[in-house]
């Protein structure tokens, strides 16, 4: 299965609880943090959420 690795690029200090705690979630806690994880709708919807604040590369 591909994976997806997400980058965040932007601060998520002012942005909505839903976002940070979405951040979270993915593992991110600080700027240029990346993580792996697996290709799957739920893990897209997540990115989704926060896309404003993320990039996003196929590995």
């Amino acid at each position: 299965m591909a994976q997806l690795k997400v980058t965040q690029v932007k601060s998520s200090i002012g942005t909505k609880r839903n976002h940070r705690e979405s951040l979270r979630t993915l593992g991110l806690r600080k700027i240029r943090q990346s993580t792996v994880r697996e290709d799957s709708p739920e893990v897209r919807g997540l990115i989704h959420t926060v896309r404003h604040l993320v990039t996003v590369e196929e590995v």
